[in-house]
């Protein structure tokens, strides 16, 4: 579907009566779709860096290409980007405080944490279902965001038998009967720059 044959007001971002979604809206309504949690890693003059990553998926199986987003705002991605290579470590659903370390703006990353330096060259986090060891090809600006496509050069399935962490409505799980696995509005994407 082009544009044109889009219908009216579809292709022209100005047009139409309805105003577009605030930031508030469009995350309360997006939030209705899960996600699996991830943590992208790098290493940069020798010191890991990373963030919490919800936007992950497959591009491509040939070649295989994956995609994430990342703030380019934020201290981890241009540092990741930088030196062209990452990890992205796909979280169990007992990672909660990973997540939480992870998706802060505040504080070392890896202080106390125990990770592996993998043989490509980057920060392994333990415990995950897979990782994944890709390299930067392209990165497209997307709002506040780069779309960051990436060739994977390694799958490392860790515990792929374990429940993924996935992320609904702003809560860890679909089902919310634990307080403990909601965050709450200033630690999970709401006050934080991922990447």
């Amino acid at each position: 579907m082009t544009a044109a044959s889009a219908g009216p007001g579809l292709g022209d971002p100005g047009s139409g009566d309805v105003p577009p979604p605030s930031p508030a809206e469009f995350r309360r309504a997006l939030g209705t779709f899960a996600t699996g949690v991830t943590v992208v890693t790098g290493l940069d003059d020798g010191e890991p860096v990373g963030f919490a990553c919800q936007s992950f998926a497959s591009v491509s199986l040939d070649p295989p290409l994956v995609l994430f987003c990342a703030d380019h705002r934020g201290r981890a991605w241009p540092r990741i980007r930088r030196s062209g290579r990452f990890c992205v470590n796909v979280l169990g659903e007992e990672q909660v405080d990973v997540c939480a370390r992870f998706g802060s703006s505040n504080g070392d990353k890896f202080a106390g944490l125990a990770w592996d330096l993998s043989h490509r060259g980057t920060p392994a986090l333990r415990d995950v279902l897979l990782r994944v060891h890709g390299e930067v090809r392209e990165v497209h600006v997307a709002g506040d965001h780069d779309v960051v496509i990436g060739l994977v050069r390694e799958l490392e399935p860790v515990h792929p038998e374990q429940r993924p962490m996935l992320f609904f409505r702003g809560r860890f799980g679909v089902y919310h009967d634990d307080p403990a696995t909601a965050l709450g509005p200033n630690l999970w994407g709401w006050g934080d720059h991922w990447g």
